[in-house]
C-alpha cells in the first residue's frame, strides 16, 4: 500500500502511521493519543454521517474528525 491519509481507510482496513502534517500543538495532541510514525492503526467504524471515524490504535478505540484524520499520512 502506498502513502495516504488515514481518512481514506475504508473500514476494517489496516495501515501504519508514517509522518504526521500538523501544527506543533495539535501534532502534540495526535501523538499523546496514540498516532505515532510506526504503529499499526484499524479503521473500526465511521458514524452514520461518516464523520468522526473511530480507529484502533495502541489498544485504544479512537474517534477523530475527518479533518484531523487528514493530518496523518499512512501507507
Amino acid at each position: 500500500m502506498e502513502n495516504m491519509t488515514l481518512d481514506r481507510l475504508k473500514e476494517g482496513q489496516r495501515a501504519t502511521v508514517s509522518a504526521l502534517l500538523a501544527p506543533a500543538g495539535e501534532q502534540l495532541r495526535l501523538l499523546e493519543l496514540g498516532f505515532v510514525p510506526g504503529r499499526a492503526v484499524a479503521a473500526l467504524q465511521a458514524a452514520p454521517w461518516g464523520d468522526p471515524v473511530a480507529y484502533a490504535v495502541c489498544g485504544s478505540v479512537i474517534a477523530l474528525r475527518r479533518a484531523d484524520a487528514q493530518r496523518i499520512i499512512v501507507q
